[in-house]
Parts: structure tokens; sequence; C-alpha cells
């Protein structure tokens, strides 16, 4: 059975931008005065504002959160959004799959304005077939919305014919519960046991790991 379609995370995953989220959200927190540990931040990253602010600060309130996701979006398009960089052969995976056949879908909890600026980074206009984002979905991941809308954008495509590429155990955690198995890559700098724990069926260094194995990769077999 060839898999159908791969539903691609972007930040640390397609994109090197997981450590500069990680500052973005230092400052804006500090906007607040509360400060954490870079490693306790980034161990949130994947996650959209509404699923980890409130980890972080569990007694804010809507309002605050939205303020904080506000600061940390400001913050990092003035200071991060323009230098970071596609790891290698980020666009070169996703050719081989559109080459295949395979519908590439990016599917991530970042805005809708980031992930069109990935796009254009990633040269992939013409080889991406659907996106969703934090703006199209009441909870990011690990909620299941972000993969269940890209669902929605792949009618005929059942979740068994799928296959998520991501970065984080959200990513990991998110599919299963549409019941879509998951490829997790290192490059996010999450450690093997979170990745594992949370369902992955294979890790891959980054992306051109995946790419150079991709014919006995799940994505290829």
């Amino acid at each position: 059975m060839q898999i159908k379609a791969i539903l691609f995370d972007i930040d640390g995953t397609l994109a090197d931008s997981n450590d500069m989220h990680v500052l973005a959200w230092e400052e804006a927190f500090a906007g607040i005065g509360k400060s954490f540990d870079r490693q306790v931040i980034h161990d949130q990253i994947g996650k959209g504002t509404d699923m980890l602010v409130p980890t972080l600060l569990p007694d804010t309130d809507g309002a605050q959160q939205k303020d904080l996701g506000d600061a940390h979006g400001a913050i990092f398009k003035a200071k991060y959004l323009g230098a970071i960089r596609p790891f290698p052969q980020a666009h070169a995976l996703l050719a081989q799959a559109h080459g295949r056949g395979q519908r590439v879908v990016l599917a991530s909890s970042a805005s809708g304005a980031e992930v069109d600026h990935y796009i254009d980074l990633l040269n992939a206009r013409d080889l991406v077939d659907a996106t969703t984002s934090g703006d199209d979905v009441e909870k990011t991941k690990p909620a299941p919305d972000i993969f269940a809308v890209a669902m929605q954008k792949l009618p005929g495509i059942a979740p068994a014919d799928v296959i998520v590429v991501g970065d984080t155990p959200y990513d990991v955690e998110a599919a299963a519960k549409c019941g879509i198995a998951a490829i997790a890559v290192r490059s996010g700098k999450f450690t093997d046991e979170q990745l594992q724990s949370a369902g992955a069926i294979a890790l891959y260094d980054d992306v051109a790991a995946l790419l150079a194995d991709f014919a006995t990769s799940p994505l290829g077999r």
C-alpha cells in the first residue's frame, strides 16, 4: 500500500526555527515580568499559543494568553522570521513526494501568514496541495484539529493512507488522535525518548536523512 498523502509540520521539521521561537517566547514572557529556563520553553515548542501559554502560566485568562501570543508573533516576525532557513534537502523531500504522486500538505500550528512565508522560503508553491495553520482551528497541537482539518482537504483519502512528518511529540500525539501514523525527525531537538513515547513509528536525524532513505522508509514502502 503506497502512502497517498504526507502531512508535514514546518517549524523544526522543514525550517530551522525552533531556537528562534524559544527566544521570541522568552522576550514575550519577559514583557510581563515572567522568566523560564530556555529548555522549559523549548519543550513546549510545537504547540500554539492556546496550548503553550496555559502550560507555563496556568492562571492566565484568554485575553492574557492572546496578548502573549500577539507579543510572541510580533517579536518573531520582527527579529527572527527573515533569518530562518530551510533545513538541507527540505525542498527536495517535498519534490520527491510530489513526484511520486503523493499529496503534500503543510500542517502547522504557526499562523497562516507564517505558513505562507514558509511556502516561498521552501520554493514549494508548485509542490504543496493544501495547508492548515493555527488560524484555521480552535485548538492547536497536540489537539488533533490541525491534522483533522488537513484531512478534510484530502477527500477520499483515509487516515491509514497518510503519514505525518514532524519534530515534536505534539505532532505525533495530534496525528495519533486522527488515526494517522507519524515519523519524527530529531532536528527539533526533542529526545528520542520523548518522540518514541509519543508513538513515532520511525526516527530520522532530519529531512535529509529521511529523503536519503525514502524508498525504504514508511513514506516509500
